[in-house]
């Protein structure tokens, strides 16, 4: 497919663009989540850096085309943090692009600290936008607001770009922890997650590999807190092999999880679940994976499956939503006639002309 880019450099030149344009469009931050199916794409590239940072009042302003990598070392300069850890997902994906903290909060990217901070709808403070009939929303928009009733500051969040061209992010920052440990809990079952999670010791991170059967519990903080908190832990899990990963191999091992590494090298389709986390065990249960892997408590579910495995069709007695990411068949999953109807009803007042990310309609 012959594509042709557009890369405005400012909000005046999207309005612009898409007052007077007729024909579908893709939007593209870094291309590092969803590949273009559209001839045209309007690339946020050219709306780069960070417009404001205050550490001490741990907020951020950025523009959209930021890359994440300038985000996260900046932050770190001063040992903040994007808490909700966005994963990256170009090496698993074979994607060309670098992810931009626009994309970010366009897909809601939440990592496995979620099950403690929140998504990262939870952490985004302000947005500005162009939607799709050109017109420039700042900030959430008042007048937007009140002519609509949504909360825009949330709506973006999560919308792939199906409402706007995403301009400019605020959101929160928060200081990286002094240090963490995690407990690795073998031969165990996926139950364990939720047991962890519901001690009062404040748990950062669960994360279940069904083949090995090994849980990973992690726990985030000041020096003489974590230990605290660790050693209450291995009496909560004591009837188990239980081995420690300190600061260093810790923190390696969540890197690994947030890159999606342990997905890496394995054949068939990929999918990624998200389910109550409850159901996350009967997901494993009911499809038999090659390979299986619980987040969240149990909430997200990453599966390696044989090529042209319907998931969704396996999993219709469980509520949930599962994103074909690598495979043939649809990426997102088919939403019911009344989701449809809510959804095209809030894209009408948005972008009646139909024009952004039109792929994703259905």
């Amino acid at each position: 497919m012959n594509t042709v880019s557009l890369v405005p450099s400012s909000e005046s030149e999207i309005s612009e663009v898409l007052i007077k344009e007729t024909e579908p469009l893709h939007i593209a931050g870094g291309q590092s989540r969803l590949e273009a199916t559209e001839e045209k794409i309007i690339s946020t590239s050219a709306l780069n850096g960070i417009v404001e940072y205050e550490p001490g009042a741990l907020t951020m302003v950025a523009k959209a085309g930021t890359p994440l990598s300038i985000i996260k070392n900046t932050l770190q300069k001063e040992n903040q943090q994007l808490a909700f850890e966005p994963p990256e997902l170009k090496h698993l994906l074979s994607l060309p692009g670098n992810s931009t903290i626009g994309g970010v909060f366009a897909t809601n990217a939440s990592g496995s600290r979620r099950v403690q901070v929140g998504a990262a709808r939870d952490h985004l403070l302000g947005v500005r936008f162009v939607d799709g009939l050109g017109r420039i929303v700042k900030n959430g928009g008042r007048v937007m607001k009140n002519v609509t009733g949504y909360d825009l500051v949330k709506l973006m969040a999560g919308s792939w770009g199906t409402l706007g061209v995403i301009t400019e992010v605020s959101f929160k920052v928060l200081p990286i922890a002094e240090t963490q440990s995690t407990l690795k809990i073998n031969f165990c079952d996926a139950n364990i997650l939720n047991k962890a999670i519901n001690t009062p010791y404040d748990v950062s991170g669960t994360f279940y590999d069904v083949g090995s059967r090994v849980s990973y519990i992690r726990v985030e903080g000041f020096d003489k807190s974590v230990k605290y908190r660790i050693k209450q832990l291995l009496g909560e899990f004591s009837d188990f092999e239980v081995d420690i990963l300190e600061m260093e191999e810790s923190k390696k091992f969540w890197q690994n999880v947030s890159n999606l590494d342990f997905l890496k090298n394995i054949k068939g389709d990929l999918w990624r679940v998200s389910v109550r986390p409850t159901d996350g065990v009967k997901i494993i249960q009911m499809l038999n994976p090659k390979v299986g892997f619980l987040d969240w408590c149990g909430g997200l579910v990453w599966l390696r499956v044989d090529e042209g495995f319907d998931v969704r069709e396996k999993m219709q007695k469980v509520a949930g939503h599962a994103m074909c990411l690598l495979g043939k068949f649809e990426q997102f999953h088919p939403i019911s006639t009344a989701e449809k109807t809510l959804s095209n009803s809030i894209r009408k007042k948005f972008d009646p002309k139909m024009l952004l990310n039109r792929e994703l309609l259905n």
